[in-house]
């Protein structure tokens, strides 16, 4: 007997729901036994179904808070291993924010608005410092641009 979907392929399975024969690289294993795809109805987790509502939501909350996480943050002050903790904390309160406005829901979508939002950010930290932007090799110090990336692991965290 022929797979349904690979018809080159013998098998001896079948659906336990319609019977259709299936072979093992299209059998999925439910609590009540081998079906095929159709059968089995796989979908995502409702926690991981994000609507554009939910992105747009994101996108608003994301730039926000960045935006006024970000002109507070030069007003901190910190030196050293400090700003990496200043840098995390802000990297956590984007990721909570963006959770928290879309009903703790999760994905890669919500992940790249919370690292973009930490980058917003560290930016307009930067532009509220020097409006002349002429410090602007200070941007790309070594240790801003590891607080940075730790800030951006934090936020991206709090949406896995």
């Amino acid at each position: 007997m022929q797979c349904a979907i690979h018809p080159d392929v013998e098998t001896g399975l079948r659906c336990g729901k319609c019977g259709q024969p299936i072979c093992p690289k299209c059998l999925v294993q439910t609590p009540v036994g081998a079906r095929c795809p159709k059968c089995a109805n796989v979908r995502k987790l409702p926690v991981f179904e994000v609507s554009p509502v939910f992105y747009l939501r994101a996108v608003g909350a994301g730039l926000a808070v960045s935006g006024a996480l970000g002109a507070l943050w030069p007003y901190i002050p910190y030196g050293g291993f400090f700003l990496i903790l200043v840098s995390a904390a802000i990297g956590y309160a984007i990721g909570e924010v963006i959770s928290i406005s879309v009903n703790r829901k999760r994905g890669r979508g919500l992940r790249v608005i919370a690292g973009v939002g930490m980058v917003i950010a560290y930016v307009v930290s930067y532009i509220v410092d020097d409006p002349s932007l002429g410090s602007l090799d200070n941007m790309l110090d070594m240790w801003g641009l590891i607080a940075l990336g730790i800030g951006i692991l934090v936020a991206i965290s709090r949406l896995r």
